[in-house]
């Protein structure tokens, strides 16, 4: 892969940056943490060389001064809102998360339930933390919230709220997902610190949009993609550009809100800290790009795999039209189309030439590797086979499992399990691998090369199904599908 960001310049850079901003304070910072900390793989996409667990890295630097905040809406407990990257539920995440942060050596301090009326399954989930030993707190709904101000700064709006005790100068607030009440947990905090005679900070930790790139800069527009489902807007920060003369970029929902944010910290300081939303925010990535054009190119098949999440989505049912349509706009405005993706052509190519569905990776070095579909193998299976061979320097025409080790399997399959396809998955093709390199050293040869194919991409003339799927971002294979059902 080639590399267009300095990782540990950021490391070294925004751990830097956040103690500084701690310093500006009286020594506590309410730090709202948006995005992924585990697993960020969109910023490893558009920002080759950026490693997906940075954030975490970069916070264990400050480990000693940091203790962390989870935040999780009663709301969304009562309606079991479900993660859709991992397919768990927020209050299930909120137990996984904390176990993450403590395997790292991170202080989790307490888990605060936001936006609570009463919800039952609210009190459940409560009960079952503090069963576990964690410290919980409950910040109530504010009618007329965020536009209330006389309302929000009072007794009756942040004051009713449980105040968080907080031991360390860096609060984390982070949570499962979006909407999960991060900002207002922030700023309920400033609140009672200020009564309590402590002139706290708020600041803001997000990647993206990078507000000192253009406006129009690939890696912004790649999360307008990311982010075409809720509608956000990348756009000049006005504030910014008034109370400084520079311009800069930030996103609709942060511009918006400013004004409200303003008031809220007036009505509790006297003044505010900042003049702009940019101000509020710590993110250092966009000094940290190395190799632009790299950047550039990573983030525009950025945009493409999420037009074809988009058009997937549309066929399924679970996205809307507009989200797709948006993202072909972004697409007109890099003049792109889905044959700037290198394997798209390839894969499609081999299913019509072969009338059945197949698939195309695109290996390290920059070779086009196919896959059919056979009678013992699915295209994805015979695709994963093809390319384990091709870095193994195997022989395309020999077989490294044995046609007599795959049909016992497929019989398993119809026979005993029920399944109308004998053809084999991935999962189930790679158990093969395994058994076979027992005696094979072509097969040991082959499976040695699983982890040649983390950022390989894949593309498949059909939409795959959730088990090939699953696997090959279990390799670490950037995936995109036609929108038909095979």
């Amino acid at each position: 892969m080639k590399i267009g960001f300095d990782n540990e310049k950021y490391l070294r850079m925004q751990s830097e940056h956040i103690r500084e901003r701690i310093s500006q304070f009286d020594n506590k910072l309410y730090l709202e943490f948006g995005g992924k900390l585990f697993d960020d793989f969109h910023a490893s996409r558009v920002l080759p060389g950026f490693a997906p667990d940075s954030k975490l890295r970069m916070l264990m630097q400050l480990a000693d001064q940091a203790e962390i905040v989870m935040a999780i809406s009663a709301a969304d407990i009562e309606k079991n809102k479900v993660r859709g990257d991992l397919g768990i539920t927020y209050d299930s995440d909120v137990l996984r998360l904390i176990d993450e942060f403590r395997g790292k050596g991170l202080y989790v301090g307490s888990v605060v339930i936001t936006q609570y009326s009463g919800q039952h399954s609210a009190d459940n989930f409560k009960r079952r933390l503090e069963n576990l030993g964690i410290k919980v707190y409950i910040h109530y709904t504010i009618p007329g919230y965020p536009r209330n101000v006389p309302l929000i700064v009072s007794d009756e709006g942040y004051g009713r709220n449980e105040y968080i005790e907080t031991t360390r100068p860096l609060v984390i607030v982070t949570a499962p997902g979006p909407g999960s009440g991060k900002m207002a947990t922030c700023l309920s905090q400033l609140y009672h610190e200020h009564k309590r005679g402590i002139n706290a900070g708020y600041a803001k930790y997000e990647t993206f949009p990078i507000w000192n790139l253009p406006l129009k800069h690939p890696v912004n527009l790649a999360y307008e993609a990311a982010t075409a489902d809720l509608n956000d807007i990348n756009m000049i920060d006005p504030f910014h550009l008034e109370a400084y003369g520079i311009t800069t970029v930030n996103y609709n929902r942060d511009v918006e809100i400013f004004p409200v944010l303003n008031a809220i910290f007036q009505q509790i300081f006297g003044e505010s800290p900042y003049k702009s939303p940019t101000d509020m925010g710590v993110n250092m990535a966009g000094n940290c790009i190395i190799d632009d054009d790299i950047c550039r190119e990573a983030s525009r098949q950025e945009i493409i795999r999420r037009y074809y999440q988009a058009v997937d989505g549309i066929a399924d049912g679970t996205r809307q039209e507009e989200e797709a349509f948006k993202i072909e706009l972004l697409m007109k405005q890099e003049k792109i189309t889905v044959s700037n993706r290198s394997t798209v052509s390839p894969a499609l190519v081999r299913s019509e030439a072969t009338k059945a569905p197949a698939a195309a990776m695109e290996l390290p070095n920059g070779k086009i590797i196919t896959g059919k579909t056979g009678d013992l193998l699915g295209p994805s299976a015979a695709l994963l086979l093809n390319a384990l061979k091709e870095l193994a320097g195997i022989d395309h025409k020999t077989h490294i499992i044995s046609p007599k080790a795959i049909e016992p399997i497929s019989t398993l399959k119809t026979k005993y399990l029920g399944s109308k396809n004998p053809r084999l998955h991935t999962d189930e093709v790679l158990i093969a691998l395994s058994t076979t390199a027992a005696e094979s050293e072509d097969a040991r040869r082959a499976l040695s090369c699983l982890s040649l194919l983390k950022g390989c991409q894949v593309h498949s003339s059909v939409m795959l199904t959730e088990v090939d799927k699953k696997m090959f971002q279990k390799l670490g294979c950037d995936v995109t599908c036609e929108p038909k059902f095979e």
